[in-house]
């Protein structure tokens, strides 16, 4: 049923909604995609520094290929300087600069300090994060964040480790032997980390073993002789930049833990180092990873898509293409097919920039330029990456993120986000996946069937009270930090597109956003920070966030019950139209979460929900902008 909007936002709807499509266009620049622009990091910058500062410390007489060891103090000290100048009110520090404090961002920084020889320079500062860090403990705080999960708490205690702050026997034993397995038994092996930190199993499991020497000799010798073997490992999954995922902390990690060991002019630290002095930034700091080029570009052009615009004519179908993963990939060993993050070579195919992807394809076919002579590259493309993410399904029939099977731990099981994206994307073909030469052409009753299951899937991880929780997004002012605005948003999305929105469990769920919206007209929560008169910095609730708000609307424009909606429509719009009449809705939330539960905000991230957003509403109530410039 259509949904009827107040006249008030009628009219300044359209203008709201260019305003925003323009802003986006802008945000490429002379490009033919987005790169977008993630949140620097405390968190990246601290590990930055330490791994730069080990690489120093044991630094050949002749350098070599290494960058030379004056340029490295001079990164060090920069990335010093950031940090002591973003340290939190109560004396530790988050992950971003928009980020309450935590334990683990907290001692890395103060290790960071400690190996870059600078603790005498900022005595005031690190006393307090002292202070902060005593409050809970260590091994009680990093438990507290962590549980079972040993995939960042032990990389952090090794850093510290490096650093003195505590002691070796504190760090537990890695089994890094267990690397040199084929990557096809990962899985069966019931490591200790998770899928994707397997570099870090190697790296720091061989510094644990180095630095405190295990006392059974048959024990050591067996271990000493998987030394040689599980670097090879190391070399085969480092990509063309050196960065293990693009990511600082975990390239970063292996860095430290091999030049703490007398191996500072090996290949893999070699090829790290410089993928750091590559990815420092101007004012100092360190981002989380690269960027998030090829998430942010289907975004866009799935967002510009809703109210009809030519995406085809934006010249980014080459470029995504191109982005499609051709090769057995060496880090986890995916099948060709998927997609990454980004088109940088430390990206990996995962079960959510795939159907990002696999959507955005269609949305350029769909377009008005678009040449029916494309369509079977297109849809060649299409059908890869639907057979990649068809093999990457669980048994408990929802989506993982990187490897299928592999186990429970945070990141490596089902999600409900990714399996509502698999499933929108299996929806937009599925008439060409059961047309002769399709995927289920011979058994059109099998796709069905597996939406039939990821639907109980999903339906058994709703929330007693309506809602899901997803995977890779957070809101860091609940106390649990999950965010079920966003995981319900984007699991009624995938109900609506398999018209299954009247069902029990979907009206439950717009119940639950209808009963969620703010006193200020949004949803979810954003952080504003200001200077005390130290100059440190303060964290401050400051209401909705831009980007929640924009997916609830998104969402609720789907419900086919129109009395449950209509207000919390109505006034949310109008904030929304509010914030872009303003400029606020350019100002991004830490609500993304990177590996191992660490926040990043994402510049681009409020932007596209916005025009995600306003062009939905435009198109429900089927109100076109009178200018449309072809770009």
């Amino acid at each position: 049923m259509a949904t009827t909007l107040l006249p008030a936002i009628q009219s300044e709807l359209e203008q709201a909604y260019s305003t925003a499509r323009d802003q986006l266009l802008n945000e490429r620049g002379n490009a033919d995609h987005w790169t977008g622009e993630l949140a620097a990091s405390s968190l990246s910058t601290a590990t930055a520094v330490s791994a730069l500062a080990l690489a120093r410390t044991h630094y050949p007489e002749v350098p070599g290929d290494l960058p030379t060891r004056e340029h490295l103090t001079e990164l060090i000290n920069r990335g010093i300087t950031w940090l002591a100048d973003h340290q939190n009110q109560d004396g530790g520090w988050g992950d971003t600069d928009r980020s309450y404090s935590n334990i683990a961002t907290t001692l890395l920084v103060i290790a960071a300090f400690k190996l870059a020889e600078q603790t005498s320079q900022h005595l005031e500062p690190l006393q307090l994060a002292q202070a902060y860090v005593d409050e809970t403990g260590i091994e009680a705080g990093l438990r507290s964040r962590y549980g079972d999960d040993k995939t960042f708490a032990i990389p952090i205690l090794t850093n510290a480790a490096l650093a003195g702050m505590v002691p070796w026997k504190k760090v537990s034993a890695l089994p890094f032997e267990l690397a040199c397995f084929p990557s096809s038994f990962y899985r069966f092996l019931r490591l200790p980390v998770v899928s994707y930190a397997i570099p870090a199993l190697v790296a720091i499991g061989q510094a644990r073993f180095f630095h405190r020497r295990p006392w059974n000799p048959i024990v050591w010798f067996f271990r000493r002789l998987a030394v040689g073997r599980s670097l090879k490992v190391l070399q085969r999954m480092q990509p063309a930049s050196g960065g293990y995922l693009e990511a600082i902390p975990l390239t970063s990690f292996v860095i430290m833990s091999l030049v703490s060991t007398g191996r500072v002019t090996h290949s893999v630290s070699c090829q790290g180092i410089q993928f750091l002095t590559n990815t420092i930034r101007q004012d100092g700091s360190w981002p989380i990873d690269s960027d998030l080029a090829t998430w942010n570009t289907s975004i866009a052009i799935n967002a510009l898509s809703r109210q009809g615009e030519d995406v085809a004519a934006l010249g980014a179908t080459e470029w995504l293409l191109n982005c499609q993963h051709q090769q057995k990939h060496p880090f986890t060993g995916a099948a060709p097919g998927g997609w990454g993050w980004s088109d940088l070579s430390g990206a990996v195919p995962d079960g959510d920039d795939t159907p990002s992807a696999i959507l955005a394809l269609d949305a350029i076919r769909r377009s008005a330029s678009f040449e029916p002579s494309e369509l079977p590259r297109i849809k060649a493309a299409a059908m890869a990456g639907i057979q990649w993410m068809l093999g990457l399904q669980n048994r408990d029939h929802g989506w993982p993120t990187f490897c299928r099977g592999w186990g429970k731990l945070p990141f490596d099981r089902s999600g409900t986000d990714l399996t509502a994206h698999a499933l929108r994307a299996l929806h937009a073909w599925q008439d060409e996946l059961r047309a002769p030469g399709g995927l289920f052409h011979n058994q059109p009753d099998d796709l069905m069937q597996l939406v039939h299951n990821a639907f109980g899937y999903l339906d058994q991880k709703q929330n007693s009270d309506g809602s899901w929780y997803p995977l890779w997004f957070g809101n860091q002012h609940r106390p649990d930090e999950e965010n079920p605005v966003y995981g319900t948003a984007k699991v009624l999305l995938a109900y609506h597109a398999w018209g299954k929105a009247e069902t029990d469990s979907a009206l439950a769920g717009y119940q639950w956003l209808v009963d969620h919206v703010n006193p200020d007209n949004g949803w979810g929560n954003r952080v504003e920070t200001s200077l005390d008169e130290h100059g440190r910095i303060c964290l401050e609730s400051a209401g909705s966030s831009i980007e929640e708000t924009a997916l609830a609307i998104e969402t609720l424009l789907t419900c086919p019950d129109r009395d449950l909606t209509q207000i919390a429509l109505n006034k949310g719009l109008e904030r929304m139209v509010g914030s872009v009449q303003n400029g606020k809705f350019r100002e991004c939330s830490a609500i993304g979460f990177y590996f191992a539960k660490l926040w990043y905000h994402e510049r681009l991230y409020p932007i596209l929900f916005t025009v995600s957003a306003l062009g939905s509403a435009l198109s429900v109530k089927s109100v076109r902008p009178t200018d449309q410039p072809n770009r």
